[in-house]
């Protein structure tokens, strides 16, 4: 099969590495894979993969921004021709519009994927642009698709998100207290988590949890990575809180993998949570992770046996598993220990793979 991805941008962030972890199976499968995007820090990764990358300027969160759908639809219409594609698969809301125009005039099937929650804007609703079938990365993107935008269940399937743990197995010439150095972390335990910085992903209770976790501990440190609207507003806080000086923000990485190294402990405090890519590198590198008790997260976390689950909003009770970890490694350790072995077993990328590719050869044996 000849497939696009179509997807904003390549930066650092999961809806990327979910692209790229996809693009590289499906390559590996013998398929010819494509991506159009505007670019971004991640693009050498494809490349290096010898996946074809298409420049269309597409980075807009408009999603009827005249001028750069329509710039991007016509660059696109000739190379779906040349290049022969069979499908077109959408990952972000923007080029869902661009992936429905460009499906109604080639005639060709396109895919979509949702990797979270929708608001339920007028616009959206009108036009769908879901395309021949959605994809939910998760139970509950799955009923909240039904549910919130009516759509049909028999035109969407469910295909967790898989983990490349081959990627995941790094080794490392400096010590774990070198690279902790690197981001001005001093030798005390790490808690950490990596996500965009928006309200949603509920930074502001694990802040407020940290300063209860340093009257208690004592010399723990807070990894923050991430970009986002909300980073004044939290480095306000912190300054409130007094605790600046144990939080550190960090605003993008290469590799996950060099966060998730210094990490003792992840947490996961999401108001709303589509599955959680980060919380499930977390756990295939074997790390005691907290999450809250919402969306995709309770499909990840079995509570006491792979990971600790909390209230969502509940500063209290997150601050206090915090504790009890930090206090205990032995259990910690053997809360990572299940982490990894549940992913591998559970979410593997050649599953992911194999699943997506099934709903490909459906759509176009129909």
């Amino acid at each position: 099969m000849n497939i696009l991805f179509l997807t904003t941008h390549l930066n650092v962030g999961g809806i990327t590495t979910y692209v790229f972890s996809l693009a590289k199976g499906l390559k590996s499968k013998g398929h010819n894979v494509y991506v159009a995007s505007s670019g971004g820090d991640s693009l050498t990764r494809f490349t290096e993969q010898g996946i074809i990358y298409i420049p269309i300027p597409i980075r807009t969160k408009a999603e009827i921004n005249i001028f750069k759908l329509g710039f991007s639809f016509f660059k696109l219409i000739p190379q779906i021709k040349q290049k022969g594609i069979d499908i077109i698969h959408s990952h972000t809301r923007v080029t869902q519009v661009l992936g429905c125009l460009l499906a109604r005039f080639t005639h060709k099937t396109h895919i979509t994927t949702c990797h979270g929650f929708f608001r339920r804007r007028f616009f959206r609703r009108v036009f769908a642009c879901w395309g021949n079938r959605v994809i939910a990365i998760s139970a509950s993107v799955r009923e909240h698709l039904i549910r919130d935008f009516c759509l049909s269940s028999e035109n969407i399937r469910l295909v967790y998100n898989g983990i490349d743990l081959e990627n995941l197995k790094l080794r490392y010439a400096k010590n774990r207290d070198e690279v902790k150095r690197d981001f001005g972390l001093s030798n005390g335990s790490v808690v950490g988590i990596v996500a965009r910085l928006s309200e949603v992903k509920g930074h502001i209770f694990l802040i407020q949890a940290m300063k209860l976790v340093l009257d208690k501990v004592g010399d723990v440190g807070l990894l923050i990575v991430g970009e986002g609207r909300m980073k004044n507003k939290l480095e306000k806080l912190t300054k409130e809180l007094n605790i600046e000086k144990n939080v550190f923000f960090i605003p993008k990485v290469n590799r996950i993998q060099d966060a998730l190294y210094v990490m003792d402990l992840f947490v996961m405090p999401s108001l709303k949570e589509g599955l959680g890519l980060g919380l499930m590198e977390a756990m295939a590198w074997g790390k005691a992770v907290i999450g809250s008790e919402v969306g995709g997260i309770k499909n990840l976390i079995r509570h006491g046996y792979n990971g600790f689950l909390v209230r969502p909003a509940d500063v209290e009770a997150l601050a206090s598993a915090i504790i009890e970890l930090l206090r205990d490694p032995v259990k910690a350790s053997i809360l990572g220990n299940n982490a990894r072995l549940f992913i591998r077993e559970n979410f593997s990328l050649e599953k992911m793979v194999c699943e997506t590719e099934r709903v490909y050869r459906e759509c176009l044996a129909r």
